[in-house]
């Protein structure tokens, strides 16, 4: 693992979320982009050298919208960079954690990203993320 990526938040309303958290980080975000296979709306604020990435629901049977369904807005996820995703995820799974997704997919920032399973990481969905 070479550092936090960028914790993820998810949020009823991507307007509103912004304000607020341009309030409290002190500055506006940066990027906004839309994952269509996640049927999600991100928006991207620095903090240091990690970030934070507010996730919006685009459709009512996404796993975001499910998400704030079932636990309500708050933090969804902590996510850290690798130098090799398929290779962590060798590693970590070795190790007895769960991935979600054997095989990288897509994600926002335009990365490379896989998840373990809450279950495997102490209630934590964690996110390996990897530059391209």
């Amino acid at each position: 693992m070479l550092r936090i990526d960028h914790i993820g938040i998810a949020v009823r309303n991507m307007a509103e979320s912004n304000e607020l958290f341009r309030k409290l980080l002190g500055e506006a975000h940066y990027k906004v982009e839309t994952v269509e296979t996640e049927k999600v709306a991100t928006s991207f604020f620095h903090i240091g050298e990690s970030k934070i990435e507010l996730l919006e629901a685009t459709d009512p049977e996404s796993p975001i919208a499910k998400y704030i369904e079932k636990r309500g807005e708050g933090i969804h996820h902590i996510a850290f960079e690798v130098a090799d995703i398929r290779a962590e995820i060798e590693r970590l799974e070795a190790e007895g954690f769960v991935p979600l997704n054997r095989e990288p997919k897509r994600g926002a920032d335009n990365k490379l990203v896989a998840f373990l399973h809450p279950k495997s990481s102490n209630g934590v969905l964690v996110e390996l993320c990897q530059s391209v």
